[in-house]
């Protein structure tokens, strides 16, 4: 069967975004055939979405699909797209009308990162979490995220394919064996519609709500009319304690947000007697309790929607007595989606204390303290700096890059010293995040630090892709400084180590064109013919950069 000519679009759409992760893997950002390829593909994007508002790819484990039709297989393991993706629970991606050349290229460095080799503790799914793209979205299964060991990991993928089929050929097994067996005999069925269905459902459901809505309004009716008497409000708070659990076992946060929006009125109210406003005060803390707390997880996890708007103004009306358990939650839940709502939540409810937030940095579980670092960034409260300084020798590399780059954003008093320090770590990665930490500082002290870091003679063996790096983060102050340091580099001559000084003024001519200053074009010129291929190619990219502006 012909293939569409949309689908023959997409397919070419697919083979470049192919194309695209194998030169982002290739060559440095400022390379023309990183630069083509992404124009290219960015184009394609562009014509297609001239009469398409969306491009939705299908996942399978070796094939991609387009609509209903399949524009990519692949039976081998080895560079197979729909693996790569498939091994890490996405099932389906979207790129919607609107796409950024930005957020397209953010995509492309993501899927090109070599997991198996490359320094990183991530996996796809999380890079584009942390991403949180405008216009790109995607579905996961999230039977495929519980955390596994990475070497058995897609093992372990394969095997529940395998699994999921051998269930369903079973259970086609039996039911032919079943029909064999017994002898049916021919009963008159009125059909039911899937109208009929919906309607029944929509009744039962609307019948329950309202019956615990009118629970509610009773209840609290109740203890406007109690007078203080406390027989009659141990009672009321009893059911209403009651009717908080069971509605959060139904997933319908709309009765628990009543039962707290009604009491934080009472307690607010100047006619509310003392011995009322105590009670109001146990019903606004008791959905924060570890038992609430783990069901509202349950329910998250099983996939009942809740209305975005009504579970913000729910954590809102928490006390901080909810930080702990959704802490203790968060370092249990089994899916990326859910672990998202948590820490925004945390998020939220850090602003109230961040000292109870904190407390999560001595989980044992080194996931649960990167989140907690991520919501601690987030909160924004410079308190925190004395808490994440403790956590800056971690064990695991993963931690000590978050906490790094938090204390770059927070700032603040001993952050510095911590930072420089960090330069010297045994990691590179380490290393790296500290100058970046330094650069979101952006003071006139970090750039003398990476300025000395760089002159010292040390510094010449390092790996070429650190270099690049720190030579990259220097580009951010755009001062004179900065220009002459690079203009030192580039004029320095050498007779020994000369593989090392063509690295270093491969990174000076990198920096000079991020810097944009045309004062360096002269400069720059006089290695757009050089013998080596590293000077070559860097100096053409920067003097198209500097005259092009891009």
């Amino acid at each position: 069967m012909e293939m569409s000519e949309d689908s023959k679009e997409v397919k070419d759409v697919l083979q470049n975004i192919i194309k695209a992760k194998k030169a982002f893997r290739m060559y440095p950002v400022n390379n023309p055939i990183y630069i083509k390829t992404l124009e290219d593909l960015y184009g394609l994007f562009q014509n297609y979405f001239d009469y398409k508002d969306d491009l939705t790819l299908k996942v399978n484990q070796n094939s991609i699909s387009y609509d209903t039709e399949q524009i990519y297989y692949n039976p081998e393991k080895e560079d197979n797209i729909a693996f790569f993706f498939f091994k890490d629970g996405l099932r389906e991606i979207s790129f919607k009308k609107g796409l950024l050349r930005e957020e397209l290229e953010e995509f492309l460095k993501i899927i090109a990162f070599d997991f198996d080799r490359e320094m990183v503790d991530d996996d796809v799914v999380t890079l584009l979490w942390e991403k949180d793209f405008e216009n790109i979205r995607y579905v996961v299964d999230e039977a495929f995220l519980i955390d596994i060991d990475e070497e058995d990991y897609e093992s372990k993928v394969s095997n529940k394919v395998k699994e999921e089929v051998t269930d369903a050929d079973r259970l086609m097994k039996a039911y032919t064996e079943i029909i064999k067996e017994e002898s049916i005999e021919d009963i008159p069925i009125i059909p039911i519609t899937d109208r009929d269905l919906q309607m029944l459902l929509t009744e039962m459901e609307k019948d329950s709500a309202d019956k615990t809505d009118k629970l509610v309004t009773i209840l609290f009716e109740i203890l406007y009319q109690s007078e203080g008497a406390s027989s009659i409000l141990e009672d009321a708070l009893m059911f209403l304690k009651e009717t908080i659990k069971f509605s959060m076992k139904q997933g319908d946060i709309d009765v628990v947000l009543k039962i707290m929006q009604e009491a934080k009125e009472m307690l607010n109210s100047p006619l509310s007697a003392e011995a009322v406003k105590k009670y109001m005060r146990m019903i606004l803390l008791y959905p924060g309790n570890a038992e609430i707390i783990s069901i509202l997880g349950e329910v998250l996890e099983s996939g009942i929607e809740i209305k975005e708007n009504s579970f913000k103004e729910f954590v809102e009306l928490l006390d901080k007595n909810a930080i702990s358990p959704l802490i203790k939650i968060l370092g249990d839940l089994k899916t990326i989606r859910v672990r998202k709502i948590i820490i925004e939540a945390l998020i939220i409810l850090g602003k109230k204390d961040i000292k109870a937030i904190a407390r999560g940095l001595d989980d044992q579980r080194w996931f649960v303290v990167r989140n907690i670092i991520y919501i601690m960034r987030n909160i924004g409260d410079k308190g925190a700096i004395d808490f994440l300084l403790k956590t800056v020798k971690h064990d695991d590399i993963r931690v000590r890059k978050e906490v790094i780059k938090t204390l770059g954003e927070l700032g603040g008093q001993g952050v510095f010293q911590t930072l420089r320090e960090c330069l010297d770590d045994p990691d590179m990665q380490v290393r790296i995040a500290s100058a970046r930490a330094m650069s979101t500082i952006g003071s006139e002290v970090s750039k003398k630090t990476i300025i000395e870091k760089i002159f010292n003679k040390a510094f010449n063996n390092k790996p070429f892709e650190e270099k690049k790096e720190f030579y990259e983060i220097l580009s951010r102050w755009k001062d004179e400084e900065v220009f002459n340091f690079l203009i030192s580099v580039l004029k320095k001559k050498s007779f020994f180590n000369r593989a090392k000084n063509y690295e270093n003024k491969a990174c000076a001519i990198c920096c000079l064109g991020l810097l944009g200053n045309k004062d360096a074009l002269p400069f720059l010129s006089q290695f757009r013919d050089s013998h080596n291929e590293l000077l070559r190619e860097f100096s053409n990219t920067a003097i198209k950069r500097i005259e092009y502006g891009h």
